[in-house]
């Protein structure tokens, strides 16, 4: 497939996380993207086109939320359009942004991605019960949390796995999130293995401390051709890969131990970045992780390990900020907050700012030239991939 043009990512921002933000989704949209914007040294009149991500209007309590966010966001007197794939909208919003960009149609593209769960009472998740069949499964009250217990008791059947390895995750994000400047308050922290596994049991085997918290957030970033990446910065991080794939939403057709459609996202990805060895090509990894067992879960669905392998890794300290692999060097969801729009795209400007040196203490120890944000939505069908290189 050709495109006329390179894509480069020149700037990122990212809000504070935290519940029950005095900003409106118009005032976290527009700080998101001031900080990208100053980042990349341009202004809004130097943008041609935003895409906006955000999840569906009951969670805002506004109607048609994505018309309500467009100025906020830059979005005025421009061409603007929303994309929204589940949780996987915030890796799916670079993509739309790169998509822009490479088919020669704008050189500057400011992408954001905004969530406030918080206005969604009395719980987002009651609000998750509408992505279900109308006549099998609402009935049953169903939440994004029981189906999530289905397919972590799945993964932890299949190999064999006890819950105290899944639990390794959240101790390992949830103190890589002490670091991060935009932390939730409360959700990083230093966790034993007991103190998780031993927290509230949400929907057995899921735990509290297992679960990404409700989070109201922005993203930003700005993405440019290369003409104009060679003009105002020295230091452009290139979109190599991108990858996406739709699976069926009849999830119980399915056998829910490996995640196919975060494979096929992944090989498409894979493809156009001309890697063919990911476990050696991949220098550090923000997975998606809302649940603990959702790393692992996407570690073998990215093939940068094999089927039941991803445990091993992390008994092993591969896994970790120093390790030979670092996944979610950034704390992550678990360790940092998911707004879920904004925090698929914070993983985008977390493998950005690692690639330039500017993670600050959350910089993995190990040189990285090569970086990928992955993110995963719906009823556990939505893949989305971008590797990004320097």
């Amino acid at each position: 497939m050709g495109y006329q043009n390179r894509v480069a990512v020149v700037g990122a921002g990212l809000t504070r996380f935290m519940r029950r933000a005095q900003e409106t989704g118009k005032e976290l949209c527009f700080e998101a993207a001031r900080m990208a914007l100053d980042a990349a040294g341009l202004r809004p009149r130097d943008v041609e086109a935003v895409v906006m991500a955000t999840a569906p209007d009951v969670f805002d309590g506004v109607h048609m939320k994505g018309e309500y966010l467009a100025d906020g966001a830059g979005g005025f007197r421009k061409p603007y359009m929303r994309s929204f794939v589940g949780g996987g909208s915030g890796v799916f919003a670079a993509i739309h942004g790169w998509y822009h960009v490479a088919s020669g149609h704008f050189d500057t593209v400011l992408v954001v991605a905004e969530e406030k769960m918080s206005s969604c009472l009395p719980h987002p998740q009651a609000a998750f019960n509408g992505i279900y069949d109308q006549f099998l499964e609402r009935p049953l009250g169903v939440n994004l949390l029981w189906i999530f217990a289905l397919e972590m008791n799945r993964y932890m059947q299949v190999h064999k796995i006890p819950q105290e390895t899944i639990a390794l995750v959240s101790a390992k994000n949830k103190k890589n999130g002490l670091d991060h400047p935009c932390a939730q308050d409360g959700i990083p922290g230093d966790y034993t293995v007991e103190e998780i596994v031993g927290s509230e049991v949400m929907v057995w085997p899921v735990t509290r401390l297992m679960v990404s918290p409700v989070t109201d957030a922005a993203a930003a970033m700005v993405m440019v051709s290369e003409r104009v990446a060679k003009r105002i910065t020295d230091k452009p991080v290139w979109v190599k890969g991108v990858g996406w794939h739709l699976d069926s939403s009849y999830w119980t057709n399915r056998d829910l131990y490996y995640p196919k459609y975060v494979e096929y996202a992944a090989r498409m990805a894979y493809d156009m970045a001309g890697i063919t060895d990911p476990r050696r090509e991949i220098d550090v990894v923000e997975a998606y992780d809302p649940f603990a067992y959702k790393e692992l879960h996407h570690m073998e669905g990215l093939l940068l390990c094999d089927k039941g392998e991803a445990p091993r890794l992390l008994d092993k300290g591969v896994t970790q900020r120093n390790g030979e692999l670092p996944v979610c060097p950034s704390g992550g969801l678990l360790g940092v907050g998911n707004p879920i729009a904004a925090a698929g795209l914070m993983k985008v400007a977390e493998i950005f700012w690692q690639l330039r040196g500017e993670a600050g203490a959350r910089q993995v120890s190990r040189p990285v030239r090569t970086g990928l944000a992955q993110a995963w939505g719906d009823l556990m069908q939505v893949g989305t991939v971008v590797v990004l290189g320097v």
